[in-house]
């Protein structure tokens, strides 16, 4: 009965939000009698610590509903000989495939996994990491993209019929580069599991690697130095919003070194969402860390209302002032005086590169008694469109 399930969890979520709301109301209302409470304090944090908690059970319950069965494959010598390799390790089959382009090997022995592995693993992928479903994503052949961008737009404007053209300026290209760094990891299996004929290895193999590799790309999108890795948003030039030159990110300021300003902290919120062009904003969405969150959950706007909503629906984001929020644990924290928000279309902002192939090799020696998997992918990413992002500093 997962549907019920979910409709419990979200029952009793909206019950946690509304006794967190009465008493962040009840705090508010001490701070301004100036009668501070300890224990509401703590209660307030509690609730909050418990919100967190019941957010990421439906999240679970709804990605696990939403992945569907697998089953039914096109090619079954492909399958057969690809769980024959899984299993016992015997690799014959795959090397008489590979005459037919049905699997490849690479020069470090490994074997290219077939495309339903792959996508088994993208999938997988896809689910666990948040910045995937808000970035563009795109899967290339080579090791390499380059994309380029007009840094100034071509010139444009009206004419009648038989007016004369005014003769437009050619745009100023840049071109970006986006290399595909390598992404790994080394799940261990027991020879029971690879023995057990029922046991679905494919799916294993995708659910190990799949929380390894989200962690690493989250963290590569966001601080990555563009080396053997992607190039994440906060590793760009930053600057004070309108100053900025190409390749450069906008920067909003709370006003407070190290905080929100204490009488009016949405104010910066608003101002960061208004930063960039009104053409970004329909598809635009907020990324920050979970203790971020913690804090802007107990903001108000001017008419009493509660800034952050929890979703409507399983498997959707919760809002910030009406736009979607993602949590991104590596970005930084508010107190440390770094772009701590994140706000922007980041479809249009930020690419992702994902090389096609996902290579295993197995090695059966190194752990023993277990069987290590050792599993590459190729990934690269970075800021495509410098105008569709805005970061937040806490800052004066």
């Amino acid at each position: 009965m997962p549907d019920l399930e979910t409709k419990h969890l979200k029952a009793d979520f909206a019950k946690t939000f509304e006794a967190f709301k009465s008493a962040n109301d009840e705090r508010l209302a001490a701070l301004e009698s100036k009668s501070s409470d300890g224990l509401l304090d703590e209660k307030v944090a509690r609730l909050n610590a418990a919100l967190d908690a019941q957010s990421k059970q439906i999240d679970n319950l709804s990605m696990s509903l939403s992945t569907p069965l697998q089953g039914g494959r096109n090619n079954n010598e492909a399958k057969s000989a690809w769980s024959s390799f899984i299993r016992t390790g015997d690799a014959q089959g795959l090397a008489s495939l590979e005459g037919k382009s049905l699997s490849s090997t690479d020069g470090e022995g490994g074997y290219i996994a077939p495309p339903e592995t792959e996508s088994r693993i993208d999938r997988a992928l896809t689910e666990s990491s948040p910045f995937r479903a808000i970035a563009s994503v795109r899967r290339i052949g080579a090791g390499l993209f380059k994309k380029p961008v007009s840094s100034s737009g071509a010139a444009s404007g009206w004419a009648g019929e038989t007016d004369a053209r005014i003769e437009t300026q050619a745009p100023q290209l840049e071109l970006l580069d986006f290399p595909a760094g390598e992404l790994y990891a080394m799940p261990a299996a027991t020879q029971a599991l690879l023995d057990d004929g029922v046991a679905d290895v494919d799916q294993w193999l995708a659910d190990e690697v799949r929380d390894v590799f989200a962690a690493q790309e989250m963290a590569a999108f966001v601080n990555g130095d563009g080396v053997n890795k992607p190039r994440g948003l906060l590793d760009y030039t930053q600057a004070a919003n309108g100053s900025q030159s190409f390749g450069e990110i906008g920067t909003v300021s709370t006003g407070t070194a190290g905080a929100f300003d204490s009488t009016a902290p949405v104010d910066a919120l608003l101002d960061l969402i208004y930063a960039g062009k009104s053409r970004y904003r329909a598809g635009s969405s907020f990324v920050m860390n979970r203790r971020t969150v913690n804090d802007i959950r107990k903001f108000k706007d001017a008419d009493g209302n509660y800034i952050w909503q929890p979703a409507t629906e399983a498997g959707q984001p919760s809002t910030l002032l009406g736009y979607p929020l993602v949590e991104a644990e590596d970005m930084p924290d508010v107190s440390s005086g770094d772009a701590a928000i994140a706000f922007g279309d980041f479809r249009r902002g930020y690419l992702i590169v994902d090389r096609q192939g996902v290579r295993v090799l197995r090695d059966p020696y190194s752990a023993k008694p277990y069987v290590l998997f050792y599993t590459t992918k190729r990934v690269g990413g970075g800021v495509q469109d410098f105008d569709a992002i805005k970061l937040l500093k806490a800052a004066a």
